[in-house]
């Protein structure tokens, strides 16, 4: 290890831990993400060679695979626990008020990831194929679905009224 590599991977800690920390905090609970940044720069420094020009794709994606292990881990937990109990322990449901992220929400695990890292992260489709390890061409399709989905789940969630359709009746309210 030389003195320039150290530099060279301190700065990029420097210019990237705070994207890092907050696709995982968008993902995770505070305490889980500072895990997850701290993990994927520690996978990434013993990755270092194969690290791109550009690297925030390329951490994106290890802090998916790291959070990916630690959702893993903590449903084994969770499994473990109900058993020593003698019970099943409820699912987390999160509820969302923003008709958004509900709709977003109420999509596939898959459709999220794409969604979340071209709109909310800012990669381009290169870059968020680099991060999920797919083909632009793949993602580019993979977002279109998406797109197409959310829409659909927020045309359904606030249907637009038919003009033509007669107003509903108001009940009247006895005295």
């Amino acid at each position: 290890m030389s003195i320039d590599e150290e530099a060279q991977f301190e700065a990029q800690f420097r210019r990237f831990a705070g994207h890092v920390h907050a696709y995982a905090l968008r993902r995770a609970g505070a305490e889980t993400a500072k895990d997850v940044t701290a993990e994927t720069f520690l996978i990434a420094w013993r990755r270092r060679a194969q690290a791109p020009s550009e690297p925030l794709p390329w951490l994106y994606g290890i802090a998916r695979g790291v959070l990916s292990n630690e959702r893993r881990a903590a449903n084994r937990r969770g499994a473990l626990l109900g058993r020593i109990a003698g019970e099943r322990r409820p699912s987390a449901v999160a509820v969302e008020d923003h008709d958004v992220l509900a709709a977003v929400a109420g999509l596939s695990a898959r459709d999220r990831e794409v969604l979340l890292l071209t709109a909310w992260e800012g990669l381009s489709v290169s870059e968020a194929a680099q991060a999920l390890g797919c083909s632009a061409s793949t993602l580019a399709v993979r977002l279109h679905r998406a797109r197409r989905r959310l829409t659909r789940a927020l045309d359904e969630a606030d249907p637009i009224p038919d003009p033509a359709a007669p107003p509903h009746p108001v009940s009247e309210v006895s005295a």
